[in-house]
């Protein structure tokens, strides 16, 4: 879905066994910083308490930093102190749809982030660059995506038809001269005409790789989608799930096909995590996980994950080489090397993200209404804090 981001700190964590189902979790101060989405909007947790964003209010994509506009005025705001760093006027109408890992860059529209847009000739972006502003008219259905890492760029999603939108290509918009381009291909060369892929926005998640280099897009239920690969060498394209890998520095994309059966399943029975040494999908239908190699970009192995069927997923990789995988109201955790199961451990409701502390020593659990975190050895929950309208735990500083 284009409105779903997750992003996790990712941290060691030494993971044990835990077979039983623990007591309720005492309710206390929150011990880290955490950003929560609500049906208001983000919120911020934290041991001094909750500050409220509203809807008007966006997570960069390692989750750092936050752009919210209150009364006309945008904010810049470090989600590890809750500091404003910088504001900037604007016109009526703004709302933040991406900000930049450095809180320097930010890109608003007037209209809020949907599954699919509604249909409509021409696109308005502000972008707000070191308190700079600068409007563009593009021809058009254009969705905010990413900023490119030097910010001279914005990645954006086409859609087409624009009078019907319901598929799109991933493109660049040059922030100088205005335009809007295709990407470049893995061998750093631009897509010719007619080989851009057509991306359908059904089970979108995105997650940044731990580098700030690339970002990783999931997609599932795409039947009879055609890589540009494919496109250029005239193979018929079929994958149903796949990883769109979009390098932020050198602007060219590629996209990591997964195996079968993922992306038969619902699309929030699939997550996916990232960190320093590769990146790992769960698809809670199978029971499956793959790992791959974000170095050579190929799937390195397949994993049973023995989750709660059809579940909305949940994943988390620990600097100790274990994977959390979450369905339901279980967290199965697992040796990543060997694939052997090392724990069960419950939550008390239906999982809605995981997060790991910067010192490894918490696993936090959204859940509806509350965030449970527990504690990483045992698994036991040592605390919960309520979250009213919670609807997905995003981030972890």
């Amino acid at each position: 879905m284009t409105t779903r981001r997750t992003f996790l700190v990712l941290a060691g964590a030494g993971l044990a066994l835990s077979g039983c189902r623990e007591p309720a979790a005492k309710a206390s101060a929150v011990p880290d910083v955490l950003i929560a989405e609500t049906g208001r909007g983000l919120v911020r947790l934290s041991p001094g308490g909750a500050q409220k964003y509203g809807p008007a209010a966006v997570l960069s994509s390692d989750g750092t930093r936050l752009s919210v506009v209150r009364e006309n005025v945008l904010s810049e705001i470090v989600i590890g102190s809750g500091e404003v760093t910088r504001t900037t006027a604007l016109a009526a109408g703004w709302l933040p749809r991406v900000v930049s890992p450095d809180g320097r860059a930010h890109a608003l529209a007037h209209t809020g982030a949907l599954v699919i847009p509604r249909r409509r000739s021409r696109t308005a972006l502000l972008t707000v660059i070191d308190g700079r502003t600068r409007e563009y008219d593009l021809p058009g259905v254009v969705e905010p995506d990413a900023f490119t890492a030097d910010r001279t760029g914005l990645f954006v999603l086409d859609w087409l038809p624009a009078t019907a939108p319901d598929h799109y290509r991933v493109r660049l918009l040059d922030l100088n001269s205005g335009r809007v381009q295709p990407l470049q291909t893995r061998a750093k060369v631009p897509v010719p005409g007619g080989a851009e892929e057509q991306m359908r926005g059904e089970g979108r998640q995105a997650v940044l790789s731990e580098n700030g280099q690339l970002l990783l897009t999931l997609y599932t239920h795409q039947p009879g989608h055609q890589h540009t690969r494919d496109l250029l060498s005239g193979r018929p394209g079929n994958a149903h799930a796949f990883v769109h890998v979009l390098h932020l520095s050198e602007h060219w994309a590629y996209c990591l096909d997964l195996p079968h059966p993922f992306g038969e399943g619902p699309p929030a029975g699939h997550a996916l995590a990232a960190d320093a040494t590769g990146l790992a999908v769960v698809d809670a239908t199978s029971g499956q996980l793959a790992y791959a190699n974000l170095e050579t970009l190929q799937i390195d192995r397949t994993a049973p994950a023995r989750l709660p069927s059809g579940a909305t997923a949940a994943l988390l990789l620990t600097g100790d080489r274990r994977t959390l995988a979450g369905a339901n109201d279980q967290v199965s955790v697992l040796d990543r090397d060997s694939g052997a199961v090392r724990g069960s451990w419950p939550v008390p409701a239906p999982l809605s993200g995981l997060g790991l502390s910067g010192d490894g020593a918490r696993v936090y659990a959204g859940t509806p209404g509350a965030v449970t975190w527990l504690d990483a050895a045992t698994g036991e929950a040592t605390g919960r804090v309520e979250v009213a309208g919670l609807t997905a735990l995003r981030h972890v500083a």
